[in-house]
């Protein structure tokens, strides 16, 4: 596993714990803002180890493809991936 991996793994195992508190807040019935800034926390974790795990994919998959001359088909992948994160 390299460091891009790695370090996405340790975001997400966080964010899992993030959402687990959250879900804790709203059972002990605490205050929606700090609910609201913890999920927030968590969305932020989550958008980290997404852009680790991309760049890993440029880096390795991307760069590998291209020296094969199959490049068209990982730029199609990173397009619909990209149209994903911009939807509202």
């Amino acid at each position: 596993m390299n460091d891009e991996k790695k370090k996405a793994l340790l975001a997400l195992k966080t964010a899992r714990g993030q959402i687990e508190a959250a879900i804790k807040m709203i059972e002990e019935g605490r205050y929606c803002v700090d609910v609201s800034n913890q999920i927030i926390a968590t969305q932020s974790l989550l958008k980290k180890a997404n852009l680790l795990i991309l760049k890993q994919h440029m880096y390795h998959c991307v760069k590998e493809a291209f020296e094969h001359n199959k490049g068209d088909e990982k730029i199609d992948e990173i397009i619909d991936i990209l149209s994903k994160l911009t939807e509202k």
